[in-house]
């Protein structure tokens, strides 16, 4: 018997006893505020979150933060006013200078502060990738504990392309030190739209 058979054999005879694999496995996460969660997890990987009453104060927000600023974009109707960069009939290549993408995103994860966004809702993948600067609405009603909570809503055959985000682009892999928009947006500004808000 060769070294191999005797390790093979020897495994063998040591497994362990099988046991049904269980019909539902998911996790509980719960938490006192999901909002407060989600506005504290994001703050630790870099982003900024707040709630807002309405589209209005988001404006007056996004005017606030970026003053001054051009190349905008957004996919949302409502904030229409703020762009000065068109996404119809543009190729993702038009895209390289864009400074700033306001987009909605469809749900949202407490326990990571992960931010669900479809191609249902982006005329172009890259748009959220290739922009200097990134803003998120969405809204309070659509927060969820967990992954598991959010998997459980999402229906991938159906949106083609989605993605989790969450905070700015970043990296850590060259001596450990942690580079904040490496390869990505810079920032990440999210506006939770309060629960009534149409």
């Amino acid at each position: 018997m060769t070294s191999r058979d005797r390790i093979l054999s020897s495994i063998k005879a040591n497994a362990p006893a099988l046991i049904p694999l269980p019909t539902q496995f998911t996790f509980e996460s719960r938490f006192d505020d999901l909002t407060q969660k989600f506005i504290d997890v994001l703050a630790s990987v870099g982003g900024i979150a707040e709630v807002v009453p309405d589209w209005a104060t988001v404006i007056a927000k996004l005017q606030e933060t970026y003053s001054g600023i051009t190349a905008v974009a957004t996919t949302i109707p409502e904030l229409a006013s703020l762009a000065d960069t068109p996404l119809d009939g543009t190729s993702p290549h038009d895209l390289a200078g864009l400074n700033l993408a306001i987009i909605e995103g469809q749900l949202a994860v407490a326990e990571n502060a992960a931010i669900w966004v479809d191609e249902r809702h982006l005329p172009h993948r890259v748009l959220p990738m290739i922009t200097q600067y990134l803003s998120i609405v969405v809204r309070q009603s659509t927060l969820v504990a967990n992954m598991h909570d959010a998997y459980k809503l999402l229906k991938v055959d159906q949106t083609g392309f989605g993605t989790f985000i969450c905070g700015p682009s970043k990296t850590a892999d060259i001596e450990q030190s942690l580079v904040i928009g490496a390869h990505g947006a810079r920032s990440l500004y999210v506006y939770i739209l309060a629960d009534g808000e149409e």
